[in-house]
């Protein structure tokens, strides 16, 4: 089946849809219900669209101590919106790099480009100079949005690129005082969103993949509102009467998806927090009585312990669970304690969201569920046979949306074959047509909702004055699913004490995003290796 031909295009860098694979190497797409006019504008139908609609004085944004209804969103947006273009040059194509912690600042600065039809990229405030100058230069950023309190990691990356020009400060604390706020007060609360066309790149989302060299994944505007109104839509049942909350990072197409896009498309309330810490989200949902909740399995314990101890956590009608695989106890406790299930489910970065997902009526512990409404998946062995049930081999799914690689045929042939989106996850279906996880096929480590890539870890650790040798596993961990275990062989004249471990631990935080750092350091004096000198990694999970 060939997928429609690709609608026109607002864009005048049309950098992103040069870049797009071959129409040969797309997945097949299943539009079904999923279709939206020729001229498309995700920004405008999150923001005006809703005031249009008559959620105008709904409260869409909560965070840093402030309250936004969607009229001020609206005007807020297209004030920035107006800035970007009249004094910043953004034109519709341009890529735009967004980095904050998730604030509403951060959404605002998202919702104003898109509506200016740029391509954002939105990037973890984690992130070191390094990893942003790797994405710069995969995606051609000559322009970037930065909250001032994360400037020095963004400044570093432009003082070593070529291409990225322009850096520009905004208040993510909710001040307004910073350049951007500041140019942006003055413009008119209207804004004429650019024509955009419901097949241009809005989004880039950046997975590291297997070598830590970032891959970006191409969703058009349609895209957008396709998740909402599948997923949020379907299988949560959301109202303008929602409230979510959770933890994963905006930049992750999982916190926008479940932070952003479902609450603003129904004209429901987004409450962002900038340390989503357990103790910090559980404040959140008693004292905004919040009933959506997206994070992983290590918060939904922190939350039965205090639940426990007297915490009213009674208004989650929600609990969604993806990121890493759900233990069979925490979903056993949480509808004990609740009532209702823990939805766990599966996404990727490649195909935007959650695609399998248990639903409040049919649900079962180790489960992962059933695709969503709209999608179709298998199990397929290497070569793309399907396999009978209860066999184990490769998930593919295919759907109303799909994987787009920008500018790598060579791992868009990976992932997509036959017209199937093929995962990084080894999966078996039951009887009774429920998908369960049994493994992770390509080398990365699933920590408390995080993917990390053991070689880009690895990578960091051999930059150590002190480390001739290393390899990086997932080590079981009972609170965050998994853990990064680095086995280490010591340069002579260095000791594997407390102190080098630490150091090791610092240097790596140093180097690359904290969250990937090797909680556990293993000092040996030689790695498991084939005789042609491969280190077998399976042999340190064994000892491990």
């Amino acid at each position: 089946m060939k997928n429609e031909p690709l609608g026109p295009s607002g864009h005048v860098d049309s950098f992103t849809r040069d870049n797009l694979p071959p129409a040969e190497l797309w997945p097949e797409l299943r539009l079904g219900d999923f279709r939206y006019p020729e001229w498309l504008n995700a920004g405008y139908e999150l923001t005006d669209a809703m005031v249009a609609k008559g959620f105008g004085d709904n409260v869409a944004l909560i965070g840093n101590g402030r309250q936004r209804t969607y009229k001020e969103l609206s005007d807020w947006t297209n004030r920035i919106a107006h800035a970007l273009v009249e004094d910043y040059g953004v034109k519709p194509g341009n890529r735009v790099l967004i980095r904050s912690a998730n604030n509403p600042a951060m959404v605002a600065c998202w919702l104003a480009a898109t509506k200016a039809g740029a391509v954002v990229v939105n990037t973890m405030p984690m992130f070191r100079a390094g990893e942003l100058l790797k994405i710069v230069e995969k995606a051609e950023i000559k322009f970037a949005l930065c909250d001032t309190r994360l400037m020095e990691e963004l400044v570093e990356a432009t003082r070593r690129s070529d291409i990225l020009e322009t850096v520009v400060g905004f208040d993510g604390s909710a001040n307004h005082d910073a350049e951007l706020d500041r140019v942006a007060l003055g413009k008119p609360v209207r804004f004429d969103c650019v024509r955009t066309g419901r097949d241009d790149v809005a989004l880039l989302g950046f997975t590291s993949g297997t070598t830590g060299a970032p891959k970006a994944t191409m969703h058009f505007h349609r895209d957008i509102l396709t998740i909402a109104d599948g997923y949020a839509k379907e299988v949560l049942n959301v109202t303008s009467d929602d409230v979510f909350v959770g933890s994963p990072p905006l930049a992750f197409t999982f916190g926008l998806g479940g932070l952003a896009v479902f609450p603003l498309r129904f004209g429901a309330t987004a409450t962002l927090l900038e340390n989503a810490s357990p103790p910090n989200m559980i404040e959140i949902i008693q004292k905004h009585r919040a009933t959506i909740c997206f994070t992983a399995p290590t918060a939904y314990r922190a939350m039965l312990n205090a639940m426990e101890e007297g915490a009213d956590l009674g208004s989650l009608r929600a609990a969604v669970s993806a990121g890493e695989t759900l233990p069979a106890p925490v979903y056993e406790d949480w509808i004990r304690k609740t009532g209702r299930p823990i939805l766990d489910g599966i996404g990727s970065t490649e195909m935007l969201h959650i695609f399998v997902t248990n639903r409040f009526d049919d649900h079962h512990p180790g489960s992962t569920g059933r695709p969503v409404t709209g999608y179709e998946a298998k199990i397929v062995d290497e070569a793309g046979n399907e396999l009978p049930r209860g066999e184990i081999g490769r998930l593919a799914v295919k759907g109303p949306v799909g994987c787009r690689y920008l500018a790598d045929e060579e791992k868009q042939r990976q992932y997509v074959q036959n017209g199937w989106n093929l995962t990084g996850d080894v999966f078996h279906q039951d009887e009774e047509g429920r998908f369960h996880f049994a493994a992770r096929t390509d080398g990365i480590i699933l920590s408390a909702g995080y993917n990390i890539a053991g070689p880009e870890v690895e990578a960091a650790l051999l930059s150590h004055p002190a480390v001739a040798e290393c390899a990086v596993v997932g080590a079981p961990d009972e609170q965050r699913g998994h853990i990064v275990q680095a086995h280490v062989v010591l340069k002579p004249g260095f000791e594997g004490d407390r102190l080098m471990v630490r150091d090791i631990q610092d240097h790596v935080k140093m180097t690359i995003a904290p969250f990937k750092y090797p909680r556990s350091v293993i000092f040996t004096e030689a790695l498991p290796k084939t005789e042609s000198g491969k280190i077998q990694r399976f042999r340190l999970k064994e000892a491990g």
